[in-house]
């Protein structure tokens, strides 16, 4: 049985996809997600969609409940999450509009809570492929047969937030090899692991970050203004994608 989780990112936190659409609320042992999830289902894939900063965009990323977000979709019987994301791009090809399918993370922030494992029991997850490999797989021929600008098996960094880099950290960042950064993949990527949820994310580069000779300073309206302008990319790539996780879901590693 699949079901499949969407973690709506900036600018696609409530999609109209979903077939016999309607809402549930989820109380978790670590307090309300960050939105009512909506479900419905997606050419008969069930699907829950949470909204990573509410439904409004009201919640910074340090204040995002990430471990009840995803023991909400758990609990629904998700096997896998999709998750949406705006990224900045660290590397010269990777332009504002492409989408990027991470396969490796760097865990840059500060003082979120990393695991459900933290009492009575001392669990050490492998991590060493943070990411589904199928998924990545799918989204990729997907994003091919759309003609869709795309890059696979990058590194995103992940900072605390809701500050931007300065110059000195953008080069640093880059220095490390990652090649997009963000705000919300971690801790999001390894408490699904940890939930054994297969998980992938679709990250749109919206902008260079800040190391980029002669680029403006990214803000938040820039972002805003290039997630609206290629939502439409990413659910089409999700309507593609979604049915075709059954497919794969035997061979599935996660």
């Amino acid at each position: 049985m699949v079901k499949v989780g969407i973690i709506g990112g900036s600018g696609l936190d409530n999609p109209q996809i979903l077939k016999k659409a309607g809402e549930i609320e989820v109380e978790t042992p670590y307090g309300g997600p960050t939105s009512i999830l909506t479900c419905g289902v997606i050419e008969g894939v069930e699907v829950a969609i949470i909204a990573r900063h509410g439904k409004n965009h009201s919640i910074f990323p340090s204040k995002v409940n990430f471990r009840a977000n995803i023991w909400a979709l758990k609990e629904l019987g998700c096997t896998h999450v999709l998750a949406t994301t705006a990224v900045g791009s660290l590397r010269e090809e990777i332009k504002p509009g492409h989408l990027v399918f991470p396969n490796q993370f760097i865990d840059h922030t500060k003082k979120r809570e990393l695991t459900f494992f933290d009492e009575d029991v001392v669990v050490h997850t492998p991590m060493a492929e943070p990411f589904c490999s199928n998924l990545i797989e799918l989204c990729s021929l997907s994003a091919e047969q759309k003609k869709i600008p795309f890059h696979r098996n990058k590194t995103v960094i992940t900072i605390e937030g809701p500050r931007f880099s300065t110059k000195a950290e953008s080069r640093m960042f880059r220095s490390w090899m990652a090649d997009v950064i963000n705000m919300s993949t971690v801790p999001e990527v390894n408490l699904a692991r940890e939930k054994k949820m297969h998980y992938a994310a679709i990250a749109m580069s919206t902008d260079y970050d800040c190391w980029r000779e002669g680029e403006e300073s990214v803000t938040w309206e820039t972002i805003a203004r290039m997630m609206q302008k290629n939502a439409d990319n990413v659910i089409k790539l999700l309507l593609d994608v979604i049915p075709k996780i059954r497919e794969y879901n035997d061979v599935c590693i996660n």
